[in-house]
């Protein structure tokens, strides 16, 4: 009976096809492993590594980015669903929602771009009071660098050597310290282009949950149920964001973009929450 169901010659066939299958996945990956191996080791050739460290330092803003942009959903997301908890009209929803982009996003923009500039102060700060420190006690500034280099472990004449050339150069001398001592970044990020970019995205991502309800107010009837359709609308933009913020925290894009959704959800269901328990007031 069960050799009847089960043909012998169809079952080794397809054992077969699954082997070669599985077999192509192993060589596809590791000729995909060699790939990188080897674009790494192009990386590391001399005249790659000398135009690399050479280069001035290329900053990029996808952190700021991914911060305007969650905040910017999650907060005018959590407007939306406060306003339809509480069964207000949807007119509220697109007052408060775009008062939200504006202030809120300026405010979130510029204190990134007073939190960079400070840094960017802090530095200059250090790097004056670095310069008179050489100049009041320069041999005490000597023995500093020489403390440093000795607890990387360097002695003897190689130690000497790394001192004097150090010391021998001024800017080199303070930038050592700076690094060294104070742990600051000498080439900061622009702090204009920090608050910029925040707030671009802040305003892109959060006139998401806003979409249905504009689409609705200027063609009355075309949405059908605008809630619905701006949970779809924020959840898609939630996961996507957390999904382009895997790239900046290297973590599993899947893993990144459900857990800003899962954040994301649970604002939104505490503010509906709100929005219902305080319906009566309205």
């Amino acid at each position: 009976m069960l050799g009847a169901l089960v043909n012998p010659k169809l079952l080794t066939a397809q054992v077969g096809r699954s082997l070669i299958n599985t077999k192509q996945v192993f060589a596809l990956s590791s000729n995909s492993q060699q790939e990188r191996t080897a674009a790494l080791a192009r990386e590391h050739e001399p005249e790659a590594i000398k135009r690399r460290i050479s280069t001035a330092t290329v900053h990029s803003y996808t952190g700021d980015a991914v911060l305007g942009a969650i905040d910017g959903a999650v907060t005018t997301f959590a407007i939306v669903s406060g306003v339809v908890g509480a069964e207000l009209a949807s007119s509220i929803v697109l007052i408060l929602g775009v008062a939200n982009l504006l202030a809120d996003g300026f405010s979130m923009a510029v204190s990134n771009f007073l939190s960079t500039r400070t840094e960017a102060e802090n530095l200059a700060k250090h790097r004056a009071e670095e310069q008179r420190q050489i100049d009041l006690i320069p041999d005490g500034e000597i023995a500093e660098v020489r403390e440093i280099f000795r607890q990387k472990g360097f002695d003897g004449d190689v130690l000497d050597r790394i001192v004097e050339v150090i010391t021998a150069d001024r800017e080199l001398w303070v930038n050592t310290m700076l690094q060294e001592e104070h742990g600051l970044q000498l080439d900061g990020p622009s702090a204009k282009r920090a608050g910029g970019v925040t707030f671009i995205a802040f305003a892109a991502a959060g006139a998401m949950p806003l979409l249905a309800f504009i689409a609705e107010a200027l063609f009355p009837g075309i949405v059908g149920n605008v809630f619905l359709w701006s949970t779809v609308i924020t959840a898609i933009t939630f996961f996507g964001v957390g999904a382009m913020k895997s790239r900046f925290v290297e973590r599993h894009w899947l893993r990144s973009g459900l857990e800003t959704l899962v954040v994301g959800g649970i604002a939104a269901v505490l503010a509906y929450a709100v929005g219902v328990m305080l319906r009566g007031l309205a």
